[in-house]
């Protein structure tokens, strides 16, 4: 039986396709992102950098890709059937779950855009400003999901976009401008990106097992 082949569409970069256990974009297309089709993967596959490379993704970045793919299917697992009780409680004062899920999206989107040699936009800049106040606003889980998986959705399509002939040149990053480069910018993104996927599966697990307790603030 043929593999199912599930498409990731984004505006005006490669098509992405999910077949069998590689990522393929065999055509440049138009379209608009589909939450839906981005899999939760079942967690007896192997890790994504175990599935061989992402097709359309230079070598030097299939890292960066795995590291994306990694974050949103660890994410994804992680707060399936979480409750929105669960999503915004904070045992011990810790950070919710809904704050992980919201700053992931806002921080790749705006270390992608640097990458590109872009400033932030009005509406990052909003974006960056609402985070810090994400927990009086409570937005669901879902909407916190499909921003999220949006978010990979363009990661993949800049890597495919990205040359390896551009990966040394210099890039500026926020209001002071600090020094560093294409390559530094992406990797950053990757590494954060998992930085913060560790603390979502780790709160989840514990806000999982302490939410019927009077002391669990929600």
């Amino acid at each position: 039986m043929a593999e199912p082949v599930l498409p990731l569409r984004r505006e005006g970069n490669p098509e992405v396709r999910l077949v069998g256990s590689a990522w393929r974009a065999p055509q440049l297309m138009r379209g608009v992102v589909t939450p839906q089709l981005v899999p939760t993967m079942a967690t007896d596959r192997p890790e994504p950098w175990l599935r061989g490379p992402l097709s359309a993704i230079p070598a030097v970045l299939q890292p960066v890709g795995h590291a994306f793919v990694a974050a949103l299917e660890d994410v994804e697992r992680a707060v399936t059937d979480v409750s929105p009780g669960q999503l915004w409680a904070q045992p011990g004062g810790i950070t919710p779950l809904g704050f992980h899920l919201a700053h992931l999206a806002g921080s790749t989107d705006r270390l992608l855009t640097y990458a590109r040699g872009g400033p932030l936009s009005e509406t990052q800049r909003t974006a960056l400003a609402r985070e810090r106040t994400i927990a009086d606003e409570r937005p669901s889980l879902d909407r916190l999901l499909a921003t999220w998986r949006a978010t990979i959705d363009r990661a993949l399509g800049q890597l495919t976009s990205t040359p390896e002939s551009v990966l040394s040149e210099p890039r500026l990053v926020g209001r002071a401008q600090l020094p560093s480069t294409v390559l530094g910018l992406l990797f950053h993104a990757a590494e954060h990106a998992s930085r913060h996927t560790g603390q979502v599966v780790t709160t989840s697990k514990l806000v999982r097992g302490l939410t019927d307790l009077p002391s669990v603030a929600v």
